[in-house]
């Protein structure tokens, strides 16, 4: 990457966002998030109107940007920026994301409603807990955007982030996204393909096997976490046990209050433990919804396919039709209208036939190469990505498993302190 940013126009969405991106992108040296720093703050819950007059209530997320020391963003950002933004706008910017780049792992958003869920987990999408995971999901959705080479110079998401006022509206009204929405489409269509890319095919088993993996790992620890609730709390009943108890003993009154008391402090030291460790679970969840992101790089490439080997059909089609014209062949309607009409081809009209044909293949032969173009352009867009991606899986893996070891080790520790003492 370069040292120094090149300066560009500050860009906004226009009725042509695609010139705005590819300006964009040619012009931003190193990921924004080299130059400013993304946060979400504290959420707030509001009311609105829908479009028919109903009302609604959501959280407003309070996003900020602001210009790292040392750094300038000056044609890039009007920084500092700080606004509000609704779940279903970050939905919008990351569908346009999807569709413009096609060969990206677009981060996945944080789910709406809790999956993977224990015995205590917060099910309420108010509830002030799940608002907070939510938070902190969303901000990481911002900062793996802002950390992307490509993704962070998109003129979209720069509008995003300083661009309060009618936002989505503008998003909504300009013809990038009726194409977002064809294209949207498109991938979730399914398509047959005779020859399918063997690098593509071995990625839709990784994205199989990551999902199961992640979902075997969510779902122990789901039951692990239940089955640790219930070891701790049925000590905070041996607590009130003891305390009882010691009120009708004499000699024995001062240690069993204490081991009640130790009781109730090993019953309440699970809590916070399980809220830290949701925090890791939330992370490992947003590899499992990666698996999706890889998908729809999986599928936008069978579409490309698709479209090849159509071009190709057609290419093959014209070149059947041309040969049976030279070999004086017709096809059954015209030997149909020859019969009826009693008409015969002249040599004139057979080598205009002839001539339309071969322009016609001329243009099928080029659109076969543009096609063919487009697909390996893809693949190597696609794998390059893919390769970054792998990579970042790794790292954010290990760390994850890392921290939650450590944790437990610290639980551990806390929970022997109390037993030492208690002895």
């Amino acid at each position: 990457m370069a040292d120094k940013e090149e300066e560009v126009v500050p860009q906004t969405i226009e009725q042509n966002p695609e010139e705005n991106q590819n300006e964009t992108r040619k012009a931003v040296a190193k990921p924004l998030l080299d130059v400013v720093d993304v946060s979400i703050g504290e959420p707030e819950k509001r009311t609105g109107s829908t479009a028919i007059s109903l009302k609604e209530t959501y959280m407003a997320y309070y996003v900020e940007t602001r210009v790292k020391e040392g750094e300038s963003a000056a044609g890039i950002l009007e920084v500092p920026c700080a606004l509000w933004r609704r779940y279903s706008e970050f939905e919008v910017l990351r569908n346009c994301l999807v569709v413009q780049y096609p060969h990206i792992v677009v981060p996945p958003l944080p789910e709406k409603t809790a999956t993977f869920t224990w015995q205590q987990s917060p099910t309420d999408k108010f509830d002030p807990d799940f608002v907070e995971r939510r938070r902190s999901s969303l901000e990481a959705f911002l900062l793996r955007v802002a950390s992307h080479a490509e993704l962070s110079g998109d003129s979209v998401f720069l509008s995003f982030l300083q661009q309060e006022e009618n936002w989505k509206e503008s998003v909504m009204a300009t013809s990038f996204h009726a194409k977002a929405d064809s294209k949207l489409k498109a991938l979730n269509a399914s398509f047959r393909i005779r020859k399918p890319d063997q690098d593509f095919e071995e990625l839709k088993n990784y994205c199989n096997d990551l999902e199961a993996n992640i979902t075997n790992l969510l779902k122990v620890r789901a039951k692990l976490a239940d089955t640790l609730y219930g070891i701790h709390k049925i000590h905070a009943n041996y607590g009130r046990v003891f305390s009882e108890w010691s009120g009708i003993e004499e000699e024995m009154g001062d240690g069993l209050q204490s081991a009640g008391h130790y009781m109730d402090v090993y019953a309440a030291c699970i809590d916070s433990m399980l809220e830290e460790e949701e925090q890791f679970a939330d992370q490992i969840k947003e590899y499992l919804y990666f698996a999706d992101s890889l998908r729809t790089v999986c599928k936008k490439h069978e579409l490309l396919q698709y479209e090849l080997e159509k071009a190709e059909d057609h290419l093959a089609l014209k070149g059947q039709e041309i040969e049976r014209v030279i070999q004086g062949k017709t096809s059954w309607i015209g030997g149909l209208k020859s019969k009826v009409f009693g008409s015969v081809e002249t040599p004139e009209e057979k080598a205009a036939r002839v001539k339309q044909l071969e322009e016609e293949i001329a243009e099928a032969e080029k659109a076969v190469e543009a096609a063919s173009r487009t697909v390996w352009e893809f693949s190597q867009q696609a794998m390059k990505d893919i390769e970054r991606f792998k990579e970042q899986k790794t790292k954010d893996i290990k760390d994850i498993l890392t921290s939650y070891v450590e944790m437990q080790i610290k639980l551990c520790k806390k929970v022997q302190a109390i037993i030492t003492v208690s002895c």
